[in-house]
């Protein structure tokens, strides 16, 4: 049985330098080599180990429960200012690697973001589509949200704590035609919004407020500019106007000609009818408009809640009108400082025009 040699062996030898003479210590310099070769490669795999701990990719399309904040915020790609954007970004197909996850999204934002704008139980498919950051302060994400019948490109804003302060929706389509929005920040990170919608006239009237974020009050409205001129008022048009109004409560509701509501038969279903909303608050700086089937829940109170649409408002009718009251969630047919709300008096119906035959 071969002895195993110690390391003293292994690292040193002894031989002799001639016969009768006191031999000499031969260093085995190459079992030394290999041992602090062996040293360093440890080393080298270790700090590699370490290094790629440090610097786990992200991914937001899955679920994980570890992502940081400042992590999610580093996965979205940075934008250069002045940055602009038009409708067309909601049709664009966006790559898989920008999908965020719907659970991560909401562990880390307000879990009542989204159904204030898609609905309850409804989960948006979204999309990291980039960030801007203002050095040593607060990041400004873009995030595109989709579903079968709306798209919406959102702005949310983390502080310089990445602590998330604000949200809101800077473009969404609902499938309408004849409207049509762009936004865009510019070098000083202000906010712009920009809708468009193609008049009866066959003009293109347009909007544009400008917003600028503060800490207290998230974003401030400190600008809007429109060609829609103030002396001349343009025509509201009911899209259900020539609908059949054959039921009791059918038939048109006012406070004055630009605030008014039209109630029209569902034309299948007795416990449904048509409606439509429209009311200028403030001269005419805050407005609201919606066209929507509601269903009575009880005698004469009835209720607009639709699938794909967060708004909900209940209708009261009573003593030869409606009251209408909003009950949450729609932001997204109205200005920010002004609800569907108030009492509606009846209006005579329009009789028919008699023509006299002369004789």
């Amino acid at each position: 049985m071969t002895k195993r040699r110690s390391f003293y062996h292994r690292m040193f030898t002894f031989s002799p330098r001639r016969p009768g003479r006191y031999g000499c210590l031969r260093v085995n310099t190459v079992s030394i080599v290999s041992i602090v070769m062996s040293k360093y490669l440890l080393l080298i795999v270790l700090s590699v180990l370490a290094i790629s701990c440090k610097s786990k990719k992200v991914s937001p399309g899955s679920e994980d429960d570890e992502v940081t904040v400042p992590e999610f915020i580093q996965f979205f790609r940075p934008l250069s200012i002045p940055y602009d954007v038009t409708d067309t970004i909601l049709r664009r197909k966006e790559p898989e690697t920008a999908l965020i996850h719907y659970n991560l999204f909401t562990r880390l934002l307000p879990d009542t973001l989204l159904p204030r704008y898609f609905g309850k139980n409804i989960k948006p498919r979204l999309y990291a589509v980039g960030k801007i950051k203002v050095p040593g302060a607060e990041s400004y994400l873009f995030v595109k949200g989709v579903t079968s019948n709306r798209r919406i490109l959102f702005v949310v804003v983390f502080d310089g704590k990445d602590h998330f302060s604000a949200a809101r929706p800077v473009i969404y389509s609902d499938n309408e035609a004849g409207l049509s929005g762009e936004a865009g920040m510019d070098a000083k990170y202000t906010l712009s919004v920009t809708q468009r919608r193609k008049g009866q006239d066959g003009q293109v009237y347009y909007t544009k407020n400008a917003y600028v974020f503060n800490n207290d009050g998230g974003f401030v409205l400190i600008l809007t500019e429109s060609n829609e001129s103030r002396t001349k008022v343009p025509p509201i048009y009911n899209p259900i106007d020539t609908f059949p109004h054959r039921h009791k409560f059918s038939g048109d509701y006012a406070q004055d000609k630009r605030n008014i509501i039209a109630i029209r038969d569902d034309g299948k279903d007795a416990s449904r009818f048509w409606f439509f909303v429209h009311f200028e608050k403030d001269n005419g700086d805050c407005k609201g408009e919606l066209k929507g089937q509601a269903k009575f829940v009880s005698p004469g109170v009835a209720r607009y809640r639709s699938y794909s649409d967060p708004c909900a408002i209940q209708f009261t009718f009573e003593n030869g009108g409606v009251s209408m009251k909003e009950e949450g969630g729609c932001g997204v047919h109205r200005d920010i400082k002004c609800f569907f709300e108030g009492y509606f008096d009846r209006r005579p119906d329009k009789k028919p025009k008699t023509t006299v035959k002369k004789t």
